[in-house]
């Protein structure tokens, strides 16, 4: 009786780089927050202060140097992260191509609790358009940053995104959506914990 060979495939569904520039990432994103928060209390421009006990480094010098540091680490890491993934072709292999049709069909279905998570490796349409939001939404973190942390230097920039002021308003505004997506993305790992492993192992 021949015996049939089963072929196990052993490559990782997330690559290393992937696992890492992901880790960073959250860790960059924990740190802006936190800072963040502490010297948006500082000068508040809304009808609200963050609790002294969710924000990081304890005095506004503080802040802005934490700041400062975590910056750095999602300016570098996320530079790292788009040359990894369009030097790999996975930038377009993994979120294209995309449409709104799809986005809303995959939409309903997860709300119905019929989406699918067969292949941790494919990314459904609604996962395709927040990542790719994500990275766009960093994008504007960055350019909006720049803007509040070397404003003369960046004078076009400035006028792109409204002046000082408004740039001071799209930079909270993004960290808020920034914030807000982590928070839906860790509420959908709560329901589907098995997506978890695959990025912190590999496989």
């Amino acid at each position: 009786m021949r015996e049939t060979a089963v072929i196990v495939d052993r490559r990782p569904i997330h690559p290393g780089w992937l696992r890492a520039t992901h880790w960073l990432n959250a860790v960059a994103v924990v740190i802006l927050a936190m800072s963040g928060w502490r010297i948006y209390n500082a000068s508040p421009f809304f009808g609200f202060r963050f609790a002294d006990a969710i924000t990081l480094g304890g005095w506004l010098g503080g802040a802005i140097q934490w700041h400062f540091a975590a910056m750095w680490l999602l300016a570098a890491n996320g530079l790292a992260y788009l040359a990894c993934n369009i030097g790999s072709a996975r930038l377009l292999r993994k979120f294209f191509p995309l449409s709104p049709r799809a986005i809303v069909a995959d939409l309903r279905a997860a709300l119905r609790g019929r989406l699918p998570h067969e292949d941790p490796s494919r990314y459904n349409a609604v996962q395709r358009a927040a990542y790719l939001f994500v990275i766009a939404d960093i994008a504007l973190l960055v350019a909006s940053g720049l803007v509040l942390w070397k404003s003369v230097q960046f004078p076009l920039l400035r006028e792109l995104l409204g002046g000082y002021e408004a740039a001071r308003r799209i930079h909270f505004l993004s960290m808020a959506a920034l914030v807000a997506f982590v928070g839906i993305h860790l509420a959908m790992v709560a329901l589907v914990p098995r997506t978890l492993l695959p990025m912190i192992r590999g496989r």
